[in-house]
């Protein structure tokens, strides 16, 4: 496999990776900067501008049309035209409204450099070798996914490998949140990012919500979506606790629209 293919999230920029660890190769780990790294053909959702989707992972198709078309022919899919990429609602949350959830740099972070506090060590097995992902959770995760499988149908979706995504959110999620896991399979290509495309997952746009540290992986639904900073090893943050009281808000919500126009647009206004 192309190592290449393998993280997609952007990271610190004071420690670039430029190269992927080997065996003799100590790694390191680098910041969010709006470039291609190591981390960043694995993790999240900014792919290589100029770049096609990795080989590795074929994309998603869509009436016989790859979706990572050149970016001026593509626009977000009429539902009516796709298989959906979520299952048919539960009838215990056929009440409720559904969340989408970022996983890297929203909920964890993760590094291939040593972490001595780390909460998950996870094992990611990379052309014959094995490597170990040091993973750290936001502050007060534990409490906001609690809180968020209490109001709403919740779906965590990562431009992330399910190689790795899907063992972390198994140790994230010991509760069983997540209705859904989507991956970067289910994404769609577009000018350079991963995009997560609302209208694919088989549910009325006014009752999602995306919460995101990536305002790219959401331009298709601005609309829809509660931006949160990128979190990398801040014990003192605090906005999982700070964004619960609009969560709550929009769970009762039949349209988050009403709210959600007016939060975003006070929030580029401020």
């Amino acid at each position: 496999m192309d190592s290449t293919s393998i993280i997609t999230q952007v990271n610190r920029d004071e420690e670039p990776l430029n190269t992927f660890p080997t065996a003799d190769s100590a790694p390191t780990t680098a910041r969010k900067p709006r470039s291609r790294s190591l981390l960043s053909s694995f993790f999240c959702c900014f792919g290589s501008t100029g770049r096609t989707p990795p080989t590795t992972v074929p994309p998603p198709e869509e009436n016989g049309q790859k979706l990572h078309e050149p970016a001026s022919s593509y626009a977000p899919s009429c539902p009516t035209t796709h298989k959906y990429l979520l299952p048919p609602l539960r009838p215990s949350d056929a009440h409720k409204n559904c969340i989408v959830i970022d996983l890297d740099e929203t909920l964890v972070h993760s590094s291939f450099k040593p972490i001595s506090n780390a909460d998950f060590i996870v094992p990611v097995e990379i052309d014959g070798t094995v490597h170990q992902v040091y993973v750290l959770k936001r502050p007060h995760v534990d409490e906001f996914l609690k809180r968020m499988g209490e109001l709403y149908e919740c779906v965590l979706f990562t431009a992330s490998l399910a190689k790795y995504a899907d063992p972390v959110a198994d140790l994230l999620d010991k509760s069983s949140v997540f209705r859904s896991r989507l991956f970067r399979e289910s994404c769609v290509f577009h000018r350079g990012n991963y995009i997560k495309d609302l209208s694919r997952l088989g549910r009325k746009l006014e009752r999602i919500i995306i919460i995101d540290n990536s305002p790219a992986s959401y331009i298709f639904h601005q609309d829809n979506a509660i931006p949160v900073s990128s979190w990398f090893d801040d014990m003192s943050d605090k906005e999982l606790l700070d964004v619960l009281p609009l969560l709550d808000r929009l769970a009762k919500e039949d349209d988050v629209y009403k709210i959600l126009r007016k939060e975003n647009h006070n929030h580029i206004v401020a």
